[in-house]
């Protein structure tokens, strides 16, 4: 583990999240959709992330049923996603993913139960910035 990467927000309308986050950040993110989590993102230089659902059924889609907009995940930087998930896994850590998928910006991630944390999405993504 390397250290926080960034801290993902789940927004019902992306459009006016821009609004009020290029205001607050003074900053223009990076925009992308994530067909493999049925998302669009935002990703600003320091390290906020808005996360949107591209459809109905994304898993964003269901957060946002449940709990409304706000904090979805904190995301961790490992150097090896691979290894990462083979050590929670022997740990015993209950994983939501136990092989990474593609995430944004062709990143390897994968995200640990909520119950591992104390109640917190953790997201790991494998990175090679230190």
């Amino acid at each position: 583990m390397k250290r926080i990467d960034h801290v993902g927000i789940a927004v019902s309308d992306l459009d006016a999240a821009l609004a009020l986050w290029d205001t607050l950040l003074g900053q223009k993110p990076q925009l992308e959709a994530v067909a493999g989590q049925k998302v669009h993102t935002a990703m600003y230089p320091c390290g906020i992330e808005l996360i949107a659902p591209a459809a109905d059924d994304s898993p964003i889609s269901r957060f946002l049923e449940k709990r409304g907009g706000g904090i979805h995940h904190v995301t961790i930087a490992v150097a090896d996603i691979d290894a990462q998930l083979a050590r929670l896994k022997e740990q015993g850590v209950a994983l939501i993913n136990e092989e990474a998928a593609m995430g944004a910006g062709g990143h390897r991630v994968a995200f640990l139960h909520p119950r591992a944390a104390g109640g917190v999405l953790v997201e790991l993504k494998e990175s090679t910035r230190e």
